[in-house]
């Protein structure tokens, strides 16, 4: 069979968005990785509507490589949507995805289609020791990574890591939206996959900025509750109803313990004191937490007729505005050495 119409048994999934600076040094890295893997290989990198000069160089480094694959989006649909469109035109059986900005390591991905090799169906990699901010984003990831694992039952040491390993067949029942690529480990492991986990090496950013901050941890338990309820999907109507819902919760709270401890102090301890009147303080308590439990209700119905509005016309979560080189051949394949797999 000819290069040209070779099937790819591995698809690597990128998404990419504001990532020129560190771009060229991705490529010089799937350069040393792609000739190492012993199948035919295709690199499905996603420009999630860059602003920058991203699509410029994937452009021009698509030319001298042929077995780099290019979707672009119409603008930004975010990381999950990316995912899903790399997942959607990647024609292989075995799909790792990366992260463009090099914290993750090319070079970790034939470990990872080993232990797929075991018998396993989602290989997640593990960050043990990983290279960012302690405060801003390791501390957040561990507290998240064991709320999740503790409410889901599948536990594993980083949900965050971009950088896992997939058979096809455990991707293709679900259709992702929001910020839910992290969650495919649960779904795969609710459907009866066989996942695990690995530790793989972990860079830090050496050029570029960081995409994600603190204020994606209201998101992920957003999203936690989504998995929770839904048992699968979600999207982002619940990111909408969910931060007032929140908010509404926490000022129903507030009011309740001010009123409670008042009570404590004016009737229980006979302490003098100003008294907010009580009627209303607890009205506004009983008020304030129901408006934001209905919120969350809203959203989590926003959740099921968005997934309905999607599935039931087969609409995509993102616009792709050009497909880039993928009439041209995969990375040949290449006969393994003694002693290789």
């Amino acid at each position: 069979m000819s290069t040209a119409a070779a099937t790819p048994a591995i698809s690597l999934v990128i998404p990419v968005f504001n990532e020129e600076e560190s771009l060229g040094a991705l490529f010089d890295a799937l350069d040393r990785a792609v000739p190492t893997l012993p199948q035919p290989v295709e690199a499905v990198l996603v420009d999630d509507g860059s602003r920058d000069r991203s699509l410029t160089l994937l452009r021009e480094a698509s030319r001298t490589r042929p077995w780099l694959k290019v979707v672009r989006f119409r603008r930004n649909f975010g990381q999950t949507a990316a995912i899903a469109a790399g997942i959607d035109h990647a024609r292989a059986p075995l799909l790792v995805a990366l992260d463009a900005d090099l914290q993750n390591d090319p070079s970790d991905i034939p470990r990872l289609l080993a232990r797929l090799d075991e018998g396993y169906d989602v290989v997640s990699g593990w960050r043990r020791d990983r290279k960012d901010k302690a405060v801003t984003r390791r501390l957040p990831s561990m507290v998240a990574n064991w709320l999740i694992g503790y409410v889901t039952g599948v536990r594993i040491h980083d949900y965050g890591c971009t950088l896992k390993a997939y058979r096809r067949w455990v991707l293709e029942p679900y259709a992702l939206y929001g910020e839910m690529h992290r969650f495919i480990p649960i779904y795969a492991s609710w459907a009866g996959a066989r996942v695990t986990e690995m530790e793989v090496t972990h860079h830090a950013r050496h050029a570029g900025q960081s995409k994600y901050g603190l204020s994606r941890i209201w998101k992920v338990l957003l999203d936690l509750l989504t998995v929770t309820f839904l048992g699968g999907y979600s999207t982002k109507p619940i990111y909408f109803f969910g931060r007032p819902a929140l908010v509404l919760c926490l000022g129903g709270l507030a009011s309740g313990f001010v009123f409670v401890a008042q009570f404590i102090r004016n009737h229980l301890l006979d302490i003098p004191g100003q008294w907010i009147q009580a009627t209303t303080l607890l009205q506004l308590a009983v008020f304030l937490f129901s408006l934001g439990v209905q919120f969350l209700l809203m959203g989590l119905l926003g959740e099921i007729l968005i997934r309905t509005y999607h599935e039931s016309q087969g609409k995509k979560t993102y616009l792709v505005g050009e497909l880039i080189n993928f009439d041209s051949p995969v990375a040949p394949h290449r006969e393994p050495d003694n002693g290789e797999r």
